[in-house]
């Protein structure tokens, strides 16, 4: 840290300004350079990286769940609008935007679908990513437009992001403004499941004793 004399390389103290022995000026020490990193900056930096890898990985996730699975054919497109007329026509506007607008179909199981043990369904979602898996049993048991749109209907509200529970208590306590009651449907295969599952997921609306099938809200 001292200050050599470059005339008579004295070394001198690092105060000096001219040298103690031949009066040289002495050069004035260099002072360290030092960058300085705005802290804010750097973080706002990191964090919109950060937000983009993470966008690019859902797109990316989203994508490949389009992809491992197959579209619907144009018969069955068809038939799945008449179930959407069904609930357009009964006042289930929010649930038909939703359906018509913002819902990929598909016929068959993606790959996270598949990974998953699962029973029997008409139907499946992966929310929120808005993509519905309609199976061959959707095509083939309800008796008409109007049974599959309870099916849709159902769906409809886990693309919303209710569980289990609340969807079924949704579309049961609606059937009626659906046109799906007791008295038209009583003998489908797809009204017997859907009661039956309904009680086993919100039994809370199968308790009273007084009704056929303990049903309250008949």
């Amino acid at each position: 840290m001292n200050k050599k004399c470059p005339q008579c390389r004295l070394v001198n103290y690092q105060s000096a300004l001219a040298c103690s022995r031949c009066e040289a000026e002495l050069a004035k020490p260099e002072r360290p350079t030092t960058r300085t990193i705005n802290g804010g900056q750097g973080f706002l930096f990191r964090a919109t990286v950060c937000g983009l890898v993470c966008v690019a990985v859902l797109i990316g996730f989203y994508l490949s769940l389009i992809a491992s699975a197959t579209p619907l054919t144009a018969v069955q497109k068809e038939t799945v609008q008449k179930a959407i007329a069904v609930l357009r026509d009964k006042g289930f506007a929010g649930d038909v935007a939703l359906l018509d607008n913002f819902t990929v179909y598909r016929s068959n199981d993606n790959w996270l679908n598949a990974s998953v043990e699962k029973e029997n369904a008409y139907a499946a979602t992966n929310f929120p990513f808005e993509i519905m898996t309609l199976y061959d049993d959707f095509f083939t048991y309800p008796v008409d437009d109007t049974e599959r749109a309870a099916i849709l209907l159902h769906e409809a509200r886990h693309l919303r992001g209710d569980e289990e529970k609340r969807a079924y208590e949704f579309v049961w306590k609606n059937r009626k403004q659906l046109g799906w009651t007791k008295e038209r449907y009583h003998g489908s295969v797809v009204w017997r499941n859907i009661r039956r599952q309904t009680r086993e997921n919100a039994p809370n609306l199968f308790v009273c004793d007084f009704n056929e099938f303990a049903d309250c809200t008949e």
